[in-house]
């Protein structure tokens, strides 16, 4: 019994790397596909053709269809990780190094707890805050200090990216409880797709199809596998590995990118952007660990509720 517990951990953490490796293949792929496809096609074509396999996924299994109330949660999540996120980093990448955008999107765990900590009224430590405001200040500067002593438009869409992506993996940890983890993303996309088809449609153009063989693989990893297997893999990995394990290995994932990013694009590795990727990276790991207070509701029962404090679970 404790070895095939074991056995299941194991695998949990092996497919919990494998989803980080995928989505540190994310930023790299888009860079790759978005000087030849343009950020609409990029941003919202892999959401239409990932919507299609979810969707026959999703028939195969006979999921259940979300509730009145699920499908106000799924919005949210449709807002961020299938509309928000993939169209800021489409168009960001046009123009910011891969690097670059590593080291921002570093700070993407440490405000998904904070998000989860609002969304579960509870009111984060003073360490929190600390570790928020140390992570987000190196961001700051290595943005400045890169784009010539002020924030580029593409830095500031990169933020607000991790802002949007952040609150929507907030909202799908509380409906993955009722839908399950994979579900949430699959559903996600097909509310989301159908929105899309014309301005993708709009966008598209002939010469398209004499582009580069590296761009279409690109757009094809990221339609298939950034917009839904990677979640497959990830979730499955939480699920089966325990999330407080398994959430640890997102810790490498600014890593992973300058490192593909080194390698696919050719982009130089800098002393400035790893010692910045470190300083992100442990204010992260203390963000997401330290404790905080929980928040009790109003109540009119004559027994006084007394606060309690817990340790913050990792949340993707």
């Amino acid at each position: 019994m404790i070895e095939s517990k074991e056995k299941k951990e194991r695998l949990g953490l092996i497919l919990g790397f494998i989803g980080v490796v995928c989505f540190s293949l994310t930023l790299p792929s888009t860079r790759i596909a978005v000087e030849y496809f343009g950020p609409t096609v990029v941003g919202l074509g892999r959401t239409v053709i990932a919507s299609i396999l979810v969707t026959i996924v999703l028939f195969i299994r006979k999921e259940k269809l979300p509730t009145a109330k699920q499908f106000k949660g799924l919005i949210i999540v449709a807002l961020g990780a299938v509309l928000g996120f993939p169209l800021l980093t489409s168009w960001a990448m046009e123009s910011l190094p891969v690097s670059h955008g590593a080291v921002e999107i570093a700070l993407l765990p440490l405000a998904t707890a904070g998000f989860a900590i609002i969304r579960a009224g509870e009111i984060p430590s003073f360490k929190f805050w600390i570790a928020s405001i140390v992570g987000s200040m190196a961001v700051i500067i290595y943005a400045i200090h890169l784009g010539f002593g002020h924030l580029q438009y593409a830095d500031m869409a990169l933020l607000a990216a991790v802002i949007i992506l952040a609150l929507s993996y907030a909202e799908g940890g509380r409906l993955a409880q009722d839908l399950g983890s994979w579900q949430v993303i699959a559903w996600a996309l097909v509310i989301a797709a159908p929105f899309f088809i014309i301005p993708v449609l709009l966008n598209l153009s002939s010469e398209m199809i004499h582009v580069p063989l590296k761009a279409w693989m690109s757009f094809i990893y990221l339609a298939v596998v950034s917009q839904f297997l990677a979640y497959v893999a990830w979730y499955s990995g939480l699920a089966m590995g325990g999330i407080s394990k398994v959430s640890q290995i997102q810790y490498l994932q600014p890593f992973l990118m300058i490192l593909f990013a080194a390698l696919l694009l050719n982009e130089s590795i800098t002393l400035f952007t790893m010692v910045t990727a470190v300083i992100v990276v442990f204010s992260v790991i203390l963000g997401k660990n330290t404790a905080v207070r929980k928040v009790q509701p109003i109540s009119h029962d004559p027994l006084p509720q007394s606060s309690e404090t817990h340790k913050l679970k990792s949340i993707d």
